[in-house]
């Protein structure tokens, strides 16, 4: 199939979606208590494609309610170990069975190429599932090492009600990070999707559902953060919530939280993520994985590296190949297979990203690339890969997350003034560090305050592997076994011999 028609067969396949824009309760769709919607709009096209259920605190309500029978009468956690997996499983494999219509949805709601979607989210998001699954009958509980004749059981048990506010970048996959694991241990779960990207999960719910899981288990409330995020984090019948978005609405939750039943908050929030350069690096493979770490879908990526720390002497000959990557990245049409950039989430988001790049300039950066807004047909929220170097510390771009294809450089003389630099920030959720000096690597990755480090790469991901920060980047982690941990309780059972 031929660029042009491969383009074509995914305007076809969007001709002819269905889109459900209503929320996912006790096992159904509905509207939002008064028939209350907003607008879906495409940013590639700036068309309104759906009516999404504005839901409140009435319907948050009622799909806690919901969630709570299911748990209260174990129709989903009393379920043997196999068949749940097996569920989850098949929810997997009908995820990829339906891989082109999540994956178009994605594109049609955010903005992100369709083949990105299709080639990374959608995949990422089934194998997430699939991975969860295989941990229900993989995992055993504890005996303490007590004197006989006493015993002491340590049993993991799921929580109850588990609630979820998931962010727009991402946001089946992001979805899928915190239900799988919630789920896997046997809990009821409410997720309150972000109102700029709410097709995928809802979509997902459906599939949820044709899967085997029963109603009540999973639960979709899209609407305004202020509105229905609130209603879910402080709601007193939630037993914890896992939440990804801005440090800023992160600290909100915290405060619901204390508000009201002091439920756990699992934070996932903002970055601010540093590349380290050296000199002795491989300049081409750096620049590739420089590029990729701040372009990926639009600059729309907590972890994306938005601080690029170069070593004096290669400054000039790894900024020139910087640049001709970012030249070739010019946005457009998100259906078209070749397009590497696609819109940014909204026409908001767009000024934003801008406002964040003039105002460098008024203090002194450098443009070397992009900062500019572009229109694809005469329409659209689309931002040129954008290049700022001579940046200061003191600088908002270099301090502010702008979440946007803006890359912020700067220069360095030695080893301590990069660490200083790089660690200079109230985020620390990743980094990356380019040297061939194994000795430095030793050291540098240690004293690197960050969660993830990827050396001589970026951005790369494994289910495996924790993903998470420190500082204002939040606290737990997600992926891997250790984020099952978030949605269990542990309980002790002492037992004595008679």
């Amino acid at each position: 199939m031929t660029k042009h028609a491969q383009a074509q067969d995914w305007r076809d396949l969007a001709a002819m979606l269905t889109l459900e824009g209503r929320a996912f309760i006790d096992g159904s769709f509905c509207g939002a208590a008064g028939g209350v919607t907003f607008p879906c709009v495409n940013p590639a096209t700036d068309r309104v494609i759906a009516e999404v259920a504005a839901c409140g605190a009435t319907d948050v309500d009622r799909a806690v309610a919901a969630a709570r029978r299911a748990f209260a009468d174990g129709r989903w956690r009393g379920l043997p170990r196999r068949t749940r997996k097996r569920v989850l499983l098949d929810l997997s494999r009908l995820m990829m069975a339906n891989r082109r219509e999540l994956a178009l949805l994605e594109s049609l709601d955010m903005g992100k190429p369709a083949r990105d979607a299709h080639a990374v989210d959608i995949p990422f998001a089934a194998d997430c599932v699939a991975w969860y699954a295989e941990t229900i009958d993989k995992r055993y509980d504890e005996i303490a090492p007590l004197d006989d004749p006493v015993t002491a059981l340590i049993r993991r048990e799921p929580l109850g009600v588990v609630g979820a506010v998931t962010p727009w970048n991402f946001p089946l996959l992001m979805a899928c990070w915190k239900i799988a694991p919630a789920l896997a241990v046997g809990n009821s779960v409410v997720v309150k999707p972000s109102e700029r990207a709410s097709l995928s999960v809802l979509r997902f719910a459906g599939l949820a559902h044709e899967a085997g899981l029963p109603p009540g288990v999973l639960n979709v409330v899209p609407g305004l953060g202020e509105i229905a995020g609130r209603a879910l984090g402080e709601h007193g019948d939630v037993d914890c919530l896992a939440f990804t978005g801005s440090t800023e609405v992160g600290k909100r939750f915290l405060a619901y939280s204390a508000a009201s039943n002091l439920k756990p908050v699992w934070p996932e929030c903002g970055g601010k993520s540093a590349q380290l350069v050296f000199a002795d690096s491989d300049l081409d493979l750096a620049a590739q994985g420089v590029v990729d770490g701040i372009f990926f879908n639009q600059g729309q990526v907590c972890n994306a590296g938005s601080r690029l720390l170069v070593q004096e002497e290669i400054h000039e000959a790894l900024l020139s190949r910087i640049v001709a990557h970012a030249e070739r990245l010019q946005p457009g049409d998100p259906l078209d297979p070749d397009t590497r950039c696609g819109a940014v989430v909204d026409a908001a988001h767009a000024a934003a990203i801008l406002r964040a790049v003039d105002g460098a300039l008024a203090e002194g950066a450098d443009l070397l690339a992009g900062g500019v807004g572009v229109r694809i047909n005469g329409a659209g929220s689309f931002v040129a890969p954008t290049i700022l170097d001579r940046v200061t510390p003191e600088m908002a771009v270099w301090r502010e997350e702008i979440f946007g294809p803006v890359l912020a450089v700067a220069s360095f003389r030695s080893e301590a003034e990069a660490l200083r630099l790089a660690n200079d920030s109230p985020y620390a959720l990743a980094a990356g560090l380019w040297t061939q000096d194994m000795a430095r690597i030793n050291r540098l990755t240690g004293a690197l305050r960050a969660g993830t480090v990827w050396v001589n790469s970026y951005d790369r991901h494994a289910m495996a592997t924790p993903f998470g920060g420190f500082g204002q980047s939040g606290y737990g982690r997600d992926r891997s076994l250790h984020a099952l941990d978030k949605y269990s309780g542990l309980k002790t059972i002492w037992t004595h011999a008679a």
